[in-house]
């Protein structure tokens, strides 16, 4: 029982630090405003359909090393983590139990919310954000929702 439990926190650390290196992988300038939110996409994965919950600690120590290895105002991605997987965890049991296409426009509005809070704490404080492209990470991140769903299922095993 122990050997197997090790192994499920060996899969789903390196399932994290990838989800991780995804997020700050340089890519060309015109193909960056589409990157998906690969971290944040794991996180609800874990919530939504993981075989345990993720709780707010991994989602503002996600998202604090994402404000430092991004290199942006630091607590940003934390902030939005933390608020956005709070949201996900009161609603878990209902989404838990949609089809893919369902989860998929509830994992949108989750980005969504994520990126409008990182808006408003650009605003704040009183810096300039990435403009309207911005709004394009919830879309592709949502676009490979069922994709990943699946790639995670495989990694970590079915529940």
């Amino acid at each position: 029982m122990a050997r197997g439990t090790a192994w499920r926190t060996a899969r789903m650390m390196l399932l994290g630090v990838t989800s991780t290196a995804a997020c700050v992988v340089p890519l060309p300038n015109w193909l960056d405003p589409a990157r998906p939110a690969f971290l944040s996409i794991t996180l609800l994965w874990l919530v939504f359909a993981g075989p345990k919950p993720a709780g707010l600690l991994a989602a503002w120590l996600a998202g604090l090393l994402l404000d430092l290895l991004q290199g942006g105002m630091l607590g940003q991605n934390a902030l939005a983590m933390v608020v956005t997987v709070a949201i996900a965890l009161k609603f878990r049991l209902q989404v838990k139990t949609f089809e893919k296409p369902n989860q998929t426009l509830v994992v949108a509005g989750l980005l969504f919310i994520y990126e409008f809070l990182m808006f408003c704490t650009d605003s704040l404080a009183g810096l300039r954000g990435r403009g309207g492209w911005q709004w394009l990470y919830p879309v592709t991140s949502a676009l490979l929702w069922p994709w990943l769903d699946e790639l995670h299922k495989r990694v970590l095993g079915r529940h």
